[in-house]
């Protein structure tokens, strides 16, 4: 009997440009939808509301009542909503697999009311979840040789093509995965990217969120630039390694507390008291706010910066270990930029893009435990490529010190994670 034929590489690769292009379009209006229905929610919450009861929305019980009840409403979300808005974000990666299609509603449920609030979290690990979760089960029915693997991958590359406004970041954070297949990178690459780039030119044609900081360039690199950055980055890995060993303590202490509802009213109560001795600045995911921060760091004392990083990075352990559906990295950044300016005004003569590319290397390294993205989200930021040479280098010392430690992540055994449910 005559073997059949063997497809080339090529042939295998074409059908997935069709569900490329509609997997990434399709996740980057997700994404929108999300952020403009937060945003529109949030325009409420801190503008309308307090203007029309005439009370100031950056006073301290303005603050500290919103954030309260953010995390009574949430936890009401998480108690009552089938699904309970996915697993507890503590205990989850950037990207996992498919969560059931009942979960996701409550998830982004929940994840519009933290981000509308003033939650220290980014949309990404709920906007990756929900993507993937939709990806796999309408791609599983319409188009069922495409195996689950390849809709989470189309999903997740379309997603972060969207939220960072280009496929580099996906196509950078896919390399890092393993591959035990022996296809060629670029093959693996070939359906992620073609998703990356359709969120990526959607984000582009509505306008997305742009994470470019108004610094001065840098111009040429110096050898001075290597060391100074280098110390620098391992300095911000330090600090966020300290938000991660303190990460599962806080997650534990949260939890001793009972029921959903009274771990995250209690978290909300907590982010509420961070947020008053930060001020609003403090508050959101942090995006436009640390490009506020660039733009009036001369106003504060050294002192002032570095209590905005600590209290930053303290408020994601607090917000994620306490429950507030999601993501890590934006407001992590954030803590970074915060860092990176301190350092510039307590030794000038450290250059600002140096100062910041280098604290977000260390940051991003020990946050998320990829090399890559920490240099791809620098010199995104920085917007400068001179500084490339210097980031290329600064990441290996933050490396060392990473390497090996643990994750932010809290790794919890399944029989305490069925004890903890809320079913």
């Amino acid at each position: 009997m005559a073997e059949a034929p063997r497809r080339s590489p090529a042939s295998q690769l074409l059908p997935l440009v069709l569900p490329g292009i509609v997997v990434g379009v399709a996740s980057a209006l997700i994404l929108i939808a999300v952020s403009a229905l937060a945003n529109a929610i949030e325009g409420v919450v801190w503008d309308t509301l307090p203007a029309n009861l005439g009370i100031a929305s950056d006073s301290p019980g303005w603050i500290l009542g919103v954030l309260t009840l953010t995390g009574l409403v949430v936890g009401l979300v998480v108690t009552f909503v089938p699904g309970h808005a996915g697993p507890d974000p503590a205990t989850t990666e950037l990207a996992g697999p498919p969560l059931a299609v009942a979960v996701l509603p409550g998830l982004a449920v929940a994840l519009v009311i933290t981000l509308a609030s003033g939650v220290s979290l980014g949309p990404e690990n709920p906007i990756l979840a929900v993507n993937v979760g939709l990806a796999a089960a309408i791609g599983l029915r319409v188009m069922p040789r495409i195996p689950v693997p390849a809709w989470v991958g189309l999903a997740v590359s379309g997603t972060l093509g969207a939220m960072f406004g280009t496929p580099l970041g996906a196509a950078l954070l896919l390399s890092e995965s393993p591959d035990t297949s022996g296809r060629p990178l670029w093959d693996r690459l070939f359906g992620p990217l073609i998703a990356a780039s359709a969120g990526a030119l959607t984000m582009l044609v509505v306008g997305g969120e742009s994470f470019a900081l108004a610094i001065e360039p840098h111009g040429p690199p110096q050898l001075i630039d290597v060391v100074t950055g280098s110390l620098v980055a391992v300095a911000a890995a330090l600090l966020g390694l300290a938000a991660i060993y303190a990460f599962p303590v806080v997650h534990a202490g949260f939890h001793r507390l009972g029921p959903p509802i009274v771990v995250l009213t209690a978290g909300g109560f907590a982010l509420g008291i961070l947020g008053v001795i930060g001020g609003p600045i403090s508050l959101f995911k942090g995006l436009e706010q640390m490009k506020e921060l660039t733009e009036t760091y001369t106003d504060y004392a050294p002192a002032g910066l570095a209590l905005l990083a600590a209290l930053k990075l303290l408020a994601v352990v607090v917000a994620s270990g306490s429950g507030f559906r999601g993501g890590r990295i934006f407001p992590s950044v954030f803590a970074a930029v915060a860092f990176g300016l301190f350092v510039h005004t307590l030794v000038p003569q450290i250059p600002e893009a140096v100062a910041l590319a280098a604290s977000l290397v260390g940051v991003i390294v020990a946050v998320t435990r990829s090399g890559w993205l920490a240099i791809f989200m620098a010199e995104l930021m920085i917007g400068d490529p001179a500084i490339l040479p210097v980031l290329a280098v600064v990441v290996l010392p933050a490396w060392l010190v990473v390497t090996g430690r643990p994750e932010m992540v809290v790794r919890v055994q399944p029989a305490a994670a069925a004890r903890s449910s809320p079913e």
